[in-house]
């Protein structure tokens, strides 16, 4: 969503009780909203730097970004929006019926992170891939919209982030009362759990005097199912994770060749990875979202390793063209797919791991001689 200006008359400030409404009736599942800075901002950004500094950040060079003043960028909401008085957090949930992705599957299944599986229906009647960036912008943009419609003629600046900007949605969502961190790092929201995005929408308008959010308790006790159920142990300690030897980070942002000490690991992850979300207690009851803007496609849900690894290159496009899957590239998809065929078992997967064997892109190469090796090939 691109920076605007809007003209309000008295500008009162923001009211956690009626923006939360504002933003349901945007078509968010949940909504909080924190004046910034916040309280705990500097820590934050002092973890940050730590992480980052630590090397655990990999090359993900965009959370690295600084400004003139040699400043990271997301180590304080106000480095690169000077003008931001105010966060409000959206929540939409993704949740769906099971399966997941630790349950019993067919022989040959891979698994797609939840989160890609969205689709909609379009006017002409056909399921397509819905891209959650673009569904959730323009909920933010309504959101903006009925804040505007609101108020009348004084200036206030704003600007929306779902998933792009230089700001910590996670830090912001637990500030503002939605949740807390949980020891797999994702936010966990005691009613939905942890299977939902998160949409910022910053202003210039201030937070009304008290409506500071309640901080939501840590209530993760001492349960430790998400450290112990991570195969490459990404989860170095609670809350603490090491994005290098993540799943999620291998299959999606990782280019290239993977590091064979990992491939085993990584089982049938082909995009994404939930274990530690499916593992969790908090996420065992949490409703089910009827979202008709982010309904799973039946096709992703344990998808065959034979039909994705049998897809040319415009078939890929074609299959996901709007789905966050693309982000992993032809090349790349194909790469963990082979390597999620030789974690499988399946001595058919041999044929074609042969022929990827000479493939001209070297990620696929070497994750399908590792395969063969590991069928026996």
């Amino acid at each position: 969503m691109t920076e605007s200006k809007i003209q309000l008359g008295a500008l009162k400030p923001l009211n956690a009780e009626r923006v939360r409404a504002l933003a349901l009736e945007a078509g968010f599942t949940e909504a909080g909203l924190v004046a910034v800075p916040y309280v705990e901002e500097a820590r934050d950004g002092a973890r940050l730097a730590e992480w980052i500094a630590a090397g655990r950040a990999g090359s993900m060079q965009y959370l690295e970004r600084r400004d003139q003043e040699g400043l990271l960028l997301r180590s304080r909401v106000q480095v690169p929006f000077p003008w931001a008085q105010s966060a409000i957090v959206c929540f939409a949930s993704y949740e769906s019926e099971p399966p997941r992705s630790t349950a019993e599957h067919a022989p040959g299944a891979g698994w797609i992170a939840r989160y890609a599986w969205s689709s909609r229906v379009d006017r002409s009647g056909v399921r397509r891939p819905s891209d959650y960036h673009k569904v959730l912008k323009k909920r933010l943009e309504r959101l903006e919209a009925r804040l505007r419609a609101e108020s009348g003629g004084e200036e206030f600046t704003a600007r929306g982030f779902v998933d792009t900007g230089p700001v910590l949605e996670r830090a912001l969502a637990t500030a503002a009362g939605l949740g807390w961190t949980g020891k797999n790092t994702c936010l966990i929201h005691p009613k939905l759990g942890s299977f939902g995005f998160l949409a910022v929408l910053l202003t210039s308008i201030p937070v009304a005097a008290g409506a500071a959010a309640a901080l939501a308790p840590d209530r993760c006790g001492s349960c430790t199912r998400c450290l112990e159920a991570c195969p490459t142990q990404a989860l170095t300690a609670p809350r603490q994770m090491d994005a290098t030897r993540c799943i999620a980070y291998l299959t999606i942002e990782q280019k290239g060749a993977l590091d064979e000490a990992l491939l085993s690991g990584m089982g049938r992850q082909v995009f994404g990875c939930d274990i530690c979300q499916d593992v969790c207690p908090w996420n065992r009851k949490a409703p089910i979202a009827m979202d008709v803007e982010l309904e799973p496609r039946a096709e992703l849900v344990n998808s065959a390793l034979e039909w994705l690894g049998s897809l040319t290159e415009a078939e890929f496009e074609q299959a996901f063209n709007g789905s966050p899957v693309r982000r992993a590239g032809y090349w790349g998809l194909l790469r963990n797919v082979a390597v999620a065929m030789g974690n499988s078992g399946l001595q058919r997967s041999k044929e074609r791991l042969a022929l990827w064997a000479d493939a001209p892109d070297e990620g696929l190469r070497r994750a399908a001689l590792w395969a063969l090796r590991r069928l026996g090939g």
